[in-house]
């Protein structure tokens, strides 16, 4: 039964995909994104689909179908990959089934304008040509961490005794820490937190309060870790059927975007701390020395997860072109 629905599912998307798009099939593009509008992650692609749709005007469109309403976040890989779509805004955890080195982009410790200057974007875009079928456009979220967030105090590095909801993101970090690890939805967190069936749960600075999880979440801890990379993915025969000044366009917007991005993180970083503050979350922080083994085990479980998914060239590459050379 369950076969038959996700069937239904898949053909329901594709008619809705299909609708309304040939007339416009040379200069409209359909996008799909792994999350909800308006929300914290969705917004940088909005309005990335608006500048273009702007400074476009008779040359090329881009029609957002929408989000994990109108396709399974998980699916959006494949769909980028295989054409059902023809833009993904959708984070590398979420497309590891095709490419596991996708794990390394939060891993890097540059921000994207100096990947583009050091050979990484074009190193990291021709993987996702290869394994994704895809041109890898531009990145958003960047130069924001990931942190546990808590219903416990805790005064140490150690998650003995909680129970954590995490994503194959910081999986392994929390197990090495000593936490029970489950995965659900980010949609079953508040039920999972409200009734005690966890205690805490692993997700970037932005979106807590977007999703109400402010209302049962009592602690972050400091400092975050890792950075959050949400990524705009074109379909690569789609891209290769563009005009160049087609491609010109979206290149474009994509370095306009990414650097906003890059000149208003800071200030939004602070606004979105302001605003945890502001509805009760409170901050821990720990003594220098368990401060070293926090930062230390999230690198080192973030590389040791991603050398064990992945080919070593692709590692030992990616880890030259994403980390800081002394």
């Amino acid at each position: 039964m369950k076969v038959v629905k996700k069937a239904w599912s898949l053909l329901a998307v594709t008619a809705l995909l299909c609708a309304g798009g040939i007339a416009h099939a040379e200069t409209e593009l359909r996008a799909v994104s792994a999350f909800a509008a308006g929300t914290a992650f969705s917004k940088p692609f909005e309005r990335f689909v608006q500048k273009v749709n702007e400074d476009g005007k008779g040359l090329l469109r881009i029609r957002i179908l929408g989000g994990p309403e109108t396709m399974p976040p998980f699916e959006l890989g494949n769909a980028v990959a295989s054409g059902v779509v023809d833009i993904a805004n959708i984070p590398g955890a979420f497309y590891l089934n095709r490419m596991p080195s996708a794990d390394a982009l939060r891993l890097s410790e540059i921000p994207i304008h100096e990947q583009r200057q050091n050979g990484a974007w074009e190193y990291i875009n021709s993987l996702h040509n290869k394994k994704m079928n895809a041109w890898y456009l531009a990145r958003t979220a960047d130069e924001q961490p990931y942190h546990l967030y808590l219903t416990r105090k805790i005064d140490k590095p150690d998650l003995d005794r909680l129970v954590i909801r995490v994503s194959p993101t910081y999986m392994s970090f929390f197990r090495a820490l000593n936490a029970s690890v489950v995965q659900t939805p980010p949609g079953e967190v508040y039920t999972a937190l409200e009734r005690g069936v966890v205690q805490g749960y692993g997700w970037p600075l932005h979106g807590v309060i977007d999703l109400g999880w402010h209302e049962v979440t009592k602690y972050r801890v400091d400092p975050g870790f890792y950075r959050v990379d949400v990524n705009a993915l074109v379909n690569l025969d789609r891209w290769n059927g563009l005009s160049q000044e087609q491609r010109d366009l979206l290149s474009k917007t994509a370095l306009w975007l990414e650097q906003n991005q890059h000149e208003e993180m800071p200030e939004l970083n602070r606004k979105e701390l302001e605003l945890q503050k502001q509805a009760g979350i409170e901050t821990l922080t720990f003594s220098a020395e368990d401060e070293k083994r926090w930062s230390d085990t999230a690198l080192r479980t973030g590389w040791e997860q991603l050398a064990a998914q992945a080919p070593a060239e692709e590692v030992e590459r990616l880890r030259a072109l994403l980390t800081k050379q002394e």
